[in-house]
């Protein structure tokens, strides 16, 4: 039987949006696309974000991916940047909700750790490896795009994995399951 499915990976950013598409037919990936979202010259954050959502639409409406991967913001000093990353990253995850696409969530260690094997790799070792394992003719000048690509990557590698733990009710469900935790 012949499986084939899209995910699309997304590193949201207000400044830039990186995304990529990977094809995975029989269990084997192959290279779609990827590009980047400029954002730069617009002032707006809401029209950023307004951008960032209809970008996205496009991008299912286009290539009807079958999930989703979107690198979390990492966690900075600046708690403003940290917000608009947020921002930027939910309205991305909206509209994948919006068409009923599976959206799962992968932290920036985790996206360099799957690609690398290195949690703390660079852009440029992330970018290479990609190049390398997808056959990448070339790199572009902006890594952002490598990023989102990364992302979708990664998620092709996490497939069947269990990464949440699991969900209780409230507090008493956790006490119940887990007395020894609790004192």
């Amino acid at each position: 039987m012949n499986t084939e499915k899209i995910i699309l990976g997304v590193d949201p950013g207000t400044t830039i949006m990186g995304y990529g598409l990977i094809k995975v037919v029989n269990k084997k990936m192959e290279f779609m696309q990827l590009n980047e979202l400029m954002l730069k010259k617009y002032n707006d954050h809401y029209v950023k974000l307004k951008l960032i959502f209809e970008r996205t639409i496009e991008l299912i409406d286009t290539y009807h991916p079958d999930e989703i991967a979107i690198e979390a913001p990492f966690f900075g000093k600046n708690v403003q940047s940290m917000l608009k990353l947020g921002r930027a990253q939910g309205v991305a995850m909206a509209a994948g909700l919006s068409r009923e696409i599976p959206v799962t969530e992968y932290s920036p260690k985790k996206i360099k750790m799957a690609i690398t094997g290195n949690g703390n790799a660079s852009k440029e070792q992330v970018a290479r490896m990609l190049q390398s394992t997808l056959k990448l003719k070339s790199l572009p000048k902006n890594l952002d795009s490598t990023d989102g690509l990364a992302a979708a990557v990664c998620h092709f590698y996490n497939q069947g994995k269990i990464t949440t733990g699991k969900n209780y009710s409230g507090w008493a469900s956790f006490v119940k399951d887990n007395p020894n935790k609790v004192k």
